[in-house]
């Protein structure tokens, strides 16, 4: 099961699963890779690709793929090397290069009875990710602590995101959020000796939740998860048959439900997440490096010049990428 692409040169504590939607392209997965390594990322965690089928798996180059074929795990068991000078019995020394394994799976793997095809007549990877993280982070729960939920199309990774929430509880759960309000109008109560109603205006908070990516510990996003997950099938349920559902209103009504997540440490971070087209304009203010993720917008910008544009900004990086 799965395809390992590369051995990691340890066991790691953090686990980085990027799922890979069906519009997806070279470019754009070429480009998260980088930015991924870049951001130190890799010297972390593990990495897991989710992909939608072997097509659309086979469509992009991580590296040669093969499969173990020996049993052995490949979640990153640690890797030592030996000096020249040492003998048979010794154990050698761990190497000074560290990187966790990179992995992938079909979604049909993890999921091979499409559980919730009899509630969707359609499916999209953004919500059939859902159904193979409970045997997938099942497997791996004893392994890591922290674990990364990240959409490769959507997000790009300039610094390690994990690195502001490695000490907080493993139930934790981190979202990404937007506040708000929207005016509801409720009859009001008469006043004597009028007939009329009166009208007043009501204010309410809703979060609109940014399902690019979800972080936190294993123990909490495993439970938030498979909350996800029976949220679905109940929400599919009742509405129309042939109505669709989207993953950003779903976790959006999940945000808003303590009662539900009452076993998840929910935190919602509001700060923004700039789009990529903004990279710039933080760059000429000096802001540009105190943002880890930036999203990919749809306007016609060179995505990999502003991108390029930014790495160059660095003294340190201009001397090792040749791009610049």
């Amino acid at each position: 099961m799965g395809k390992l692409y590369s051995r990691g040169t340890r066991a790691m504590s953090d686990l980085v699963v990027a799922h890979v939607v069906e519009d997806t392209d070279e470019d754009e997965f070429r480009l998260f890779l980088r930015l991924l390594h870049r951001s130190g990322l890799t010297a972390r965690a593990d990495l897991v690709f989710l992909f939608g089928s072997s097509s659309s798996e086979s469509r992009f180059e991580v590296s040669e793929a093969w499969k173990t074929g020996n049993g052995e795990s490949v979640w990153g068991k640690g890797i030592r090397v030996k000096n020249s000078n040492d003998s048979d019995e010794s154990e050698g020394e761990l190497t000074q290069l560290s990187y966790g394994s990179v992995v992938g799976f079909e979604v049909s793997e993890l999921n091979p009875e499409n559980s919730l095809a009899g509630f969707l007549d359609h499916l999209p990877m953004s919500l059939r990710r859902w159904a193979c993280y409970p045997m997938l982070l099942g497997r791996v729960r004893r392994y890591f602590k922290h674990i990364m939920l990240v959409d490769v199309k959507k997000l790009l990774l300039l610094i390690d995101p994990l690195g502001r929430f490695r000490n907080r509880r493993p139930e934790s759960v981190y979202m990404s959020t937007k506040q708000e309000t929207t005016s509801s109008t409720k009859h009001g109560k008469r006043r004597n000796n009028n007939n009329k109603n009166k009208n007043s205006d009501k204010s309410q908070s809703h979060y609109q939740v940014n399902s690019a990516i979800l972080m936190g510990g294993t123990r909490g996003i495993r439970r938030f998860s498979n909350t996800m997950l029976t949220e679905i099938v109940r929400v599919s349920m009742r509405h129309r048959k042939g109505k669709s559902i989207t993953e950003s209103a779903i976790l959006s009504q999940l945000a808003g439900n303590e009662h539900i997540l009452k076993n998840v440490d929910l935190i919602k971070l509001t700060e923004p997440i700039p789009v990529a087209s903004e990279l710039s304009e933080l760059n000429s203010t000096g802001q540009g490096d105190n943002y880890r993720i930036i999203q990919r917008d749809n306007g016609n910008h060179d995505l990999n010049s502003i991108i390029m544009k930014h790495i160059c900004s660095c003294e340190v990086d201009s001397r090792v990428y040749r791009d610049c």
